[in-house]
């Protein structure tokens, strides 16, 4: 059994592969004042309820948030025996890097990449939404050549509703009309269509810079609400992530990949 660990700002996702699939994922947001007992008695009920005994043969993680580092490496010695296998930019994760410098890329988007490359045709670009929606660009060659990163849209949000008096917070759903007939329907749809347009717009552009049409994957928690708003947008793929992470695991080790 392997636990694959995804780090992120906001959240953290815990992943159990049996050696064939997904068997279960789990979220618990990012705190890098909790400790590892204490992420421990959460992933043991989570382990528990879903029928599972507390124990696993690995554990790798992709991780942007380096405080917590050290909690998950705590995590994964104590509880499960075993050292993590931390995937970093300048890990042997085997995806030739056009960056500068190649090790500043962050884990989360090697591990997209890694997860793209087994599964699609290059060339690629990988739209993951969190705190930051990232784009990734894999070329032809299945080099990582670069990307672009924007603010979140519940980041965007955020910063709207705190930056203004009487501005409502409002959950992330596009309304039937651009036109807005209400204070909230206006934000929704300047939140919504405005970051929809400008997800298509970067696609757009990196396409054009690829010079072909690139296979186009969302994946990240609000993937699937932006899928059916984005025309540049091919498929939403929400394990992508965790697949990398645990194609990085399986190099060099015996684990089923």
């Amino acid at each position: 059994m392997l636990l694959a660990i995804d780090v992120g700002n906001t959240h953290t996702v815990f992943g159990l592969w049996d050696g064939k699939e997904w068997a279960e994922t789990w979220r618990h947001r990012t705190d890098i004042e909790a400790t590892e007992d204490e992420i421990a008695a959460w992933l043991r009920s989570m382990f528990e309820l879903s029928g599972y005994s507390f124990s696993v043969d690995h554990v790798a993680c992709a991780s942007v948030v380096p405080g917590f580092d050290r909690t998950i490496s705590m995590l994964s010695r104590s509880y499960f025996k075993t050292e993590v296998k931390f995937l970093t930019g300048a890990s042997d994760h085997g995806v030739q890097v056009d960056y500068q410098p190649p090790t500043a890329v962050g884990a989360d988007r090697i591990a997209n990449a890694i997860g793209a490359l087994a599964s699609f045709k290059t060339p690629i670009i990988v739209v993951d939404f969190g705190t930051a929606t990232t784009f990734d660009v894999i070329d032809e060659k299945g080099v990582y050549a670069g990307g672009a990163i924007l603010a979140g849209p519940l980041t965007s949000l955020q910063a709207l509703v705190s930056k203004t008096a009487k501005l409502p917070a409002i959950e992330l759903r596009a309304p039937e009309t651009v036109i807005g007939k209400s204070t909230t329907h206006s934000i929704e749809s300047g939140i919504m269509f405005g970051y929809a347009g400008a997800i298509d717009a970067i696609c757009a552009r990196m396409a054009g810079e690829l010079g072909v049409q690139p296979t186009i994957i969302a994946t990240g928690g609000l993937g699937s609400v932006f899928l059916p708003l984005c025309q540049q947008i091919d498929s939403y793929e929400p394990m992508l992530t965790l697949n990398g992470i645990r194609l990085f695991a399986s190099r060099g080790s015996s684990l089923e990949s």
